[in-house]
C-alpha cells in the first residue's frame, strides 16, 4: 500500500520518514495542496531501482536487436569474448 503523506511531513517529521524509507525501502509520496509533488527513497532503493530499469533498458535493446539478426553465439564463444574483452583475465 503507498505511504502518501503532506509535504510538511518532511519538514517537521524528516527523522520518522528518513526511518521508514530506510527500513522499508519503500517509496513515501508526498502530496503538495492535496496534489502529488514529490517522492522520498532511500539511496539504496533509488540505487536498486535504477540498475533494474538499467538492465530492463538492456534487455529490451537485445531483443531488438535479435529480431534484427538470425545470429547467435554458444556460451563459449561468449565466454571467449568476455576473456578477451578484459584482457585474457579470468571472468
Amino acid at each position: 500500500m503507498k505511504m502518501i503523506r503532506p509535504v510538511s511531513d518532511l519538514r517537521n517529521n524528516f527523522a520518522e520518514i528518513s526511518k521508514i524509507v530506510h527500513e522499508t525501502e519503500a517509496p513515501i509520496f508526498l502530496t503538495k495542496n492535496g496534489y502529488g509533488d514529490m517522492v522520498v527513497l532511500s539511496m539504496k532503493a533509488y540505487e536498486d531501482m535504477h540498475f533494474e530499469s538499467e538492465i530492463y533498458f538492456k534487455l529490451k535493446e537485445a531483443e531488438k536487436e535479435a529480431l534484427l539478426t538470425d545470429k547467435r553465439f554458444s556460451s563459449k564463444e561468449m565466454l571467449k569474448a568476455m576473456k578477451d574483452a578484459v584482457g585474457g583475465r579470468d571472468v
